[in-house]
């Protein structure tokens, strides 16, 4: 997904996505890169969000931050068993919503959580499609093409 996303903002990828890594220490084994930047896009991996409140779960999968439309999309990944997925998708808006808000308060910027839950044998919610076709993700982040 990370890969995805930089491709369509025109960051540098390799020619495939299983490559798309880049090594940060001998002893550490290979990962995305935990920046991307292209004009007023900004796309971080695995980064927490610093806010005035003490927030538990502040370091969603992948965060988007669009300076220009002032919006920040906070992307989180799941596989759960099938059965889980509708709990899991609940699970990870509530678990963001905290840093939602100050997101909000702190940045005066709109903020959208997205948990992408795909279950062990690809059932995903209605909601994914939803969420993914949504104005503030789809334009907001300049990001999410939807065929």
């Amino acid at each position: 997904m990370q890969y995805s996303i930089c491709k369509v903002l025109g960051n540098e990828t390799t020619d495939k996505w299983y490559t798309h890594t880049h090594r940060q220490t001998q002893t550490r084994a290979r990962a995305p890169k935990p920046v991307y930047e292209q004009e007023d896009v900004k796309v971080l991996w695995n980064q927490a969000v610093h806010t005035d409140t003490e927030v538990t779960a502040n370091r969603p999968d992948i965060i988007i931050k669009n300076k220009k439309e002032k919006t920040w999309v906070l992307i989180d990944v799941a596989m759960p068993a099938d059965r889980n997925v509708v709990q899991k998708d609940a699970e990870k808006k509530l678990k963001y919503k905290n840093v939602c808000i100050d997101i909000q308060q702190m940045w005066n910027t709109k903020c959208m959580i997205v948990p992408v839950i795909i279950g062990a044998t690809g059932t995903v919610t209605i909601g994914l499609r939803k969420n993914l076709d949504h104005d503030d993700v789809h334009e907001g982040s300049g990001v999410f093409p939807v065929p």
